[in-house]
């Protein structure tokens, strides 16, 4: 039989601003449990978890929570003020009977002190002590809400196996594709102020939220059929009855009101990107290129061509040097030595991490317009400013707002639509998908895969870089920077490790592994698999069709939304199974990698 859950919401209403935010929703976390909790921006997920974590209190519904059980909520925007140190914050936390150097061990593995004032923390440092003072209690329910903001990848990778080894439940909120998928056993949907669970993953989400969106497009239409069916009976029924079937009238406008009351999937955006001339074949090239502050190297020796059509990848820890390198790339800081050519006809449009372009007195229309006039052109085109923000969905009113009166993810969409709206033919991206939901996420993602020009991207989320980049550029340490081709997962495969955290007067341990390898003698005979990992190569393909299979049938069987009110132990059984059959799958996913590029090199 199932664990009672540690937490329970259900059905509940919660209206702000004169609108309903939340109509009935539920949540239901059993110990253990990895859920993803997923919707569109301003759908209401904070907010639901704010009524889960207790923080607020919702108009209708109920809030349950086992009494013995302890939680830990990670807000969006943590608050740190009133502590004069980040080791105090994090250690007010703590319960009595929790360690009280599990706080001071995070903070260290997070790449703090402790000692940091609160008040001068950036945004990655505030979020990295916020992560801090969650783990260190080691609760029964963890909610999460974009943990992964400001964070760099060495950081999101940390939390991402920190978070899997817990034992605790889990709610997590994030727009980072890789981090849910890698940590999510089921998901809750919440959308137009309801929830839908699904006992799956992430990874299996999409296909379903379209399936559910597709079903819910035919029964609007069987709706609209019937009410065509009965306007035409009301209308053109039999002329001699001079009383009408009242019962009829009445069942058409209770189908008129259903149809009212359909709840509509809210737009989306349509992104365009203003293209430009075409540039040259070679748009940017690099020889050997350096650049130092002070005793500290950022670019040592780089070189690189970038044609027309590439998407190049950057990644590296924070303070590599990232944005320093792309500007010596596109030709806005000189290199202290080396030399940068640029191509023919180039005109690129930029976006920065902090959103700077964007001016605190602008409105949105001044920002989108350049302060001038109430026309955009797109490609060619002319566009009223209003259509183009309802492209990015702003409403009409939202015109004269103010750009500071924005929230994070209005004005990374905000951005992005004023640099979409430039003429290009090159696109420098620094943090694009900051703030930006899933849906929005795809739509960009498309838009650059068939941007004609050529597109430069600097981001932390593993998932998109794997989707647009054709080659990635990463830091290796001490100023030096590698090619590789590929995405961010073929980067991984070719350097034997993702990107590492910097660490000042620490060699990066993967060069130090490589140069210590290139000046190894080498071995007067040729390695040779052994027997058993001969005989691994040619059984585990197999072994993992099979697992898949497996897994596939279980899931299918899972997806009856009625097994669990039917036969509880039923369905606590096959989610055991499902889970050891992926894990299986995994371990076995991995070893005939690890064989597989083993024989490669020794047959190399």
């Amino acid at each position: 039989m199932a664990a009672p859950p540690l937490l329970l919401l259900q059905n509940i209403a919660l209206t702000l601003g004169g609108k309903p935010l939340i109509e009935d929703a539920e949540l239901s976390v059993a110990p253990g449990e990895r859920l993803a909790l997923v919707g569109r921006n301003g759908s209401g997920k904070s907010t639901l978890l704010r009524i889960a974590a207790g923080e607020i209190e919702a108009d209708a519904g109920k809030r349950f929570f086992q009494p013995d059980a302890s939680l830990r909520y990670l807000p969006q925007e943590p608050d740190l003020s009133g502590y004069a140190t980040t080791l105090e914050y994090a250690e007010a936390g703590l319960a009595p009977t929790d360690d009280p150097y599990k706080a001071r061990y995070l903070l260290e593995e997070l790449g703090l002190t402790g000692e940091e004032d609160p008040a001068r923390l950036s945004g990655g440092e505030a979020r990295r002590a916020a992560l801090a003072r969650a783990l260190a209690a080691e609760p029964d329910v963890l909610l999460l809400d974009e943990p992964t903001n400001h964070l760099d990848l060495p950081a999101i990778e940390w939390l991402e196996k920190r978070l899997g080894s817990l034992r605790c439940a889990l709610v997590l909120i994030s727009h980072d594709r890789r981090f849910l998928e890698n940590l999510s056993r089921a998901t809750v949907w919440l959308d137009r102020g309801r929830t839908r669970r699904m006992e799956q993953g992430f990874a299996g989400f999409e296909t379903w939220r379209d399936e559910v969106l597709e079903q819910e497009a035919r029964d609007l239409q069987k709706l609209d059929r019937k009410i065509v069916d009965e306007e035409h009976w009301i209308t053109h029924g039999v002329s001699a009855r001079r009383k009408r079937n009242m019962r009829r009238v009445g069942e058409l406008a209770e189908l008129r009101k259903e149809r009212r009351d359909a709840r509509r999937v809210t737009g989306s955006v349509k992104m365009e990107a203003t293209e430009g001339k075409v540039s040259g074949k070679l748009v940017v090239e690099a020889e050997r290129i350096s650049k130092a502050y002070g005793d500290r190297p950022i670019v040592v020796d780089f070189s690189t061509r970038i044609l027309r059509g590439d998407r190049l990848g950057v990644v590296g820890p924070n303070g590599a040097g990232k944005t320093t390198l792309i500007n010596m790339l596109t030709g806005q800081l000189a290199p202290d030595t080396g030399h940068v050519r640029l191509g023919a006809n180039l005109e690129i449009a930029s976006l920065d991490q902090k959103r700077h372009q964007l001016r605190p007195e602008w409105t949105l229309k001044e920002a989108l317009t350049g302060g001038s006039g109430d026309w955009v052109e797109i490609n060619g085109a002319r566009k009223h400013v209003v259509g183009y923000m309802k492209d990015f969905l702003f409403t009409p009113e939202q015109a004269r707002q103010p750009v500071t009166k924005l929230s994070g993810g209005e004005r990374g969409r905000l951005a992005l639509a004023r640099a979409l709206s430039m003429p290009s033919n090159g696109l420098v991206l620094d943090e694009p998908t900051n703030d930006l939901d899933l849906e929005t996420l795809d739509i960009l993602q498309e838009l650059l895969n068939d941007y004609a020009g050529t597109v430069i991207l600097v981001s932390h989320d593993r998932d998109f870089l794997d989707r647009t980049a054709t080659s990635v550029i990463v830091s290796e340490g001490e100023g030096r920077w590698q090619e590789y081709a590929g995405g961010y997962t073929d980067m991984v495969a070719q350097r034997g490790v993702g990107v590492l955290a910097r660490k000042e007067g620490e060699p990066e341990p993967a060069r130090a592994k490589a140069e210590s390898a290139a000046s190894a003698p080498r071995a007067p005979e040729r390695r040779k698999l052994s027997f058993k990992q001969k005989h691994a190569l040619e059984t585990l393909p197999k072994r993992m069709d099979e697992l898949r299979v497996l897994a596939a049938r279980i899931r299918k069987e899972l997806e009856d939304p009625q097994l669990y009110a039917k036969d509880q132990a039923r369905f606590a059984k096959l989610s055991d199974a499902l889970m050891k059959t992926e894990g299986e799958l995994s371990a076995a996913e991995d070893e005939w990698l690890e064989l597989e590029m083993l024989r490669e090199e020794i047959g190399g």
